[in-house]
C-alpha cells in the first residue's frame, strides 16, 4: 500500500455540512445527526478514526462490502451509491447515499479539510507528451521566485518539502485532497499538477478549479482505455471549460491545440491565450532561437512583453514546454519581467528524471519516457547532431495498452535513427513475444534492427556496440523502476542499467 499524507490538525467537520457539499436534500440530511467527522479515505484499510468512507463499485466488487470493517477501524459514515447502500444494509454510522460516489469522493474531502485548493494558486498541465516536463517547469520558476509549491505528478509528489511516493499520475480524489490540505498547513503558496485523461474522464480532481490550465499537445495514446481520439480529445478538453479552470494557456502547434484554442475563444472569450513555436499565428510566439552548446536561448513574446531566457534541456519540445511553463506563471499574475529575473542566466532548467536524461558521454546515452510514436520522434529529432556519429535506439511497448502504437514505434525509430533494439517495457499479462513481433512488423525492409528480450541486456548490447561518437537513446520507461511482467514486480531501472553497462565499457576499454 502506498504511503499518503494528510494534514497533522484536522478539524472536526460536521457531516450535515459534507452532505450539503454532496449536494443531498435537506430531508436525507437528517441521517446525519450530530456526527462530526475528520477525514476521508476510499480505501478501508486506510481508514482512521473520525472518518468518512468512500464506498463505490471497484473494477472486481463494491467497496460496500468492506464497509463493516471500515466502521470497526473507525468510520463515522459512509459515502455510497444505491447498491452499496442496499449491500450495507443496516449500519452504525450514517450512510450517505449519492449518484456516483467515485466524483463525490473529493467533494466530500474538500468539505472535510477546508476547500484547501481554493487557498492555492493551482496550475495543472494536461496532454499526451510534455505535462511531466511542463509541470516540473512551472514549479522550477515559481520557486526561484520564492514560493512554497506543491509537485504532483508521474515522476514525483512533493508537498512543500515532503516527497512521497507517486503511483498515478493524478492522485485518487480524498487523496488529492488531504496532500492539499496538508501543503496549505504547511504555508504553501501554490500547486503544480499533471492532469491525466483518465483522471479527468474519472473526476478526480473534482471540485477543484484550476486558476490556470495548460495544453501541451494530443497525439495517439490512450485509446486502450478513451476508445477513439476523439473521446481521448474530450476528457481533455474538459479541464478548459468554465467549471474547471479560470485561465486557460494553449499550445496550437497541433490540430488538437489549435482546435482547443479555437473553441475556447467562441464559448469563453478572453479566458485563453495562445501560444506557438513554430511560427503559427498565436497571441505567444516563440523568436530568435538559438543554440550556444548544449544550451537552447530564444525569446518569448506576447501581450505580456517580451523575454530572452534559455532552457539546457535538449529538443525543440523543450522550448515549447518552457516557454508554456512561463505563460501559465505569466497569465497567474506575475509580470514577465519579473519572471525573466529570477531565472537570471540558468533560465528554465529544472532536473526531470527520466526526461531527456543524460547519463553518459561516450558514447552520448541518454534515457527518455517517449513511449508513443509522437514523443520518440520528437526525442530522436532532438538528438540530430549530438554527436556525428550513429543513433541507436532501444525501446519496446507496453502490453495491454494501446496496440495500434507497437509498428508505428519501430516505424517512427527506422525513420531517423540507424539501429533499433527491440526489447521488452511493461508486457503486463501480454505475451512478451508477441508484443515484440507487433513492434517488429513496423520496420522496414533493409532497416538494421535486432531483437533482446531481456532489457537489462539489450540496454548493454546497445552501448557496448556504439562507438564513442554514437548516441544512444534508451526510451519508454524513463523513471520507472519497476517492470511488470505477468504480474510479478521485477526491479529495474533503465538509467542504473545505462551507468553500468558505461562503466563496463570504459573497463573494458571499448
Amino acid at each position: 500500500m502506498e504511503f499518503l499524507v494528510r494534514p497533522k490538525n484536522s478539524p472536526q467537520v460536521a457531516l450535515s455540512d459534507v452532505g450539503r457539499a454532496l449536494g443531498l436534500p435537506v430531508q436525507e440530511l437528517n441521517v446525519c445527526g450530530a456526527t462530526a467527522v475528520s477525514g476521508v479515505s476510499a480505501d478501508n484499510r486506510r481508514i482512521r478514526p473520525g472518518d468518512v468512507f468512500i464506498a463505490r463499485r471497484g473494477a472486481k466488487v463494491h467497496a460496500a462490502t468492506f464497509a463493516r470493517e471500515a466502521i470497526a477501524a473507525g468510520a463515522r459514515a459512509v459515502v455510497t451509491d444505491a447498491e452499496g447502500a442496499h449491500i450495507i444494509g443496516d449500519a452504525d454510522v450514517p450512510v450517505l447515499v449519492v449518484g456516483d460516489p467515485a466524483r463525490s469522493a473529493g467533494v466530500a474531502a474538500a468539505a472535510v479539510y477546508g476547500n484547501p485548493a481554493a487557498q492555492l494558486t493551482a496550475f495543472g498541465v494536461t496532454g499526451t507528451n510534455g505535462k511531466t516536463s511542463t509541470a516540473f517547469m512551472i514549479d522550477h520558476i515559481l520557486r526561484k521566485l520564492g514560493r512554497t509549491t506543491g509537485l504532483i505528478g508521474t515522476v514525483a509528489v512533493r508537498i512543500g518539502d515532503l516527497e512521497l511516493a507517486s503511483t498515478l499520475t493524478t492522485p485518487q480524489p480524498a487523496d488529492l485532497q488531504a496532500m492539499l490540505a496538508t501543503l496549505v498547513e504547511n504555508g504553501g503558496t501554490d500547486l503544480v499538477m499533471e492532469v491525466s485523461s483518465h483522471a479527468l474522464a474519472q473526476g478526480r480532481t473534482e471540485p477543484m478549479r484550476f486558476d490556470v490550465a495548460g495544453f501541451t499537445n494530443l497525439t495517439h495514446d490512450h485509446l486502450d482505455y478513451h476508445g477513439t481520439l476523439e473521446e481521448y480529445f474530450a476528457a481533455k478538453a474538459t479541464l478548459f471549460d468554465s467549471d474547471h479552470c479560470e485561465r486557460a494557456v494553449v499550445l496550437v502547434d497541433d490540430d488538437a491545440g489549435q482546435r482547443l484554442y479555437d473553441t475556447l475563444a467562441t464559448e469563453r472569450p478572453g479566458a485563453a491565450v495562445s501560444l506557438s513555436v513554430t511560427g503559427l499565428d498565436a497571441d505567444w510566439s516563440v523568436t530568435e532561437l538559438r543554440a550556444e552548446g548544449a544550451v537552447q536561448r530564444f525569446t518569448l513574446a506576447g501581450p505580456g512583453g517580451s523575454l530572452e531566457t534559455c532552457t539546457q534541456l535538449a529538443g525543440m519540445f523543450n522550448v515549447a514546454n518552457a516557454a508554456l511553463a512561463i505563460i501559465m506563471v505569466c497569465e497567474a499574475g506575475i509580470p514577465l519581467a519579473q519572471i525573466g529575473q529570477a531565472l537570471g542566466q540558468e533560465g528554465v532548467s529544472p532536473v526531470i528524471p527520466g526526461r531527456m536524461e543524460v547519463v553518459g558521454d561516450k558514447p552520448y546515452t541518454v534515457v527518455d519516457f517517449a513511449h508513443n510514436t509522437d514523443a520518440l520522434d520528437k526525442a530522436m529529432v532532438a538528438l540530430h547532431g549530438v554527436r556525428p556519429g550513429k543513433l541507436i535506439v532501444v525501446t519496446g511497448s507496453a502490453g495491454e495498452r494501446d496496440r495500434e502504437k507497437r509498428p508505428q514505434m519501430a516505424a517512427a525509430v527506422a525513420r531517423h535513427a540507424d539501429h533499433l533494439i527491440v526489447t521488452d517495457d511493461d508486457p503486463h499479462g501480454e505475451d512478451p513475444a508477441q508484443i515484440r513481433r507487433e513492434v517488429i512488423t513496423g520496420i522496414p525492409d533493409g532497416f538494421s534492427w535486432e531483437e533482446i528480450p531481456d532489457r537489462a541486456e539489450a540496454i548493454h548490447g546497445a552501448i557496448r556496440q556504439a562507438g564513442d561518437d554514437d548516441v544512444v537513446l534508451i526510451a519508454g520507461r524513463g523513471h520507472e523502476t519497476i517492470q511488470d511482467v505477468a504480474g510479478v514486480d521485477v526491479e529495474i531501472d533503465d538509467r542504473v542499467i545505462a551507468r553500468d553497462a558505461l562503466a563496463r565499457r570504459k573497463v573494458d576499454g571499448t
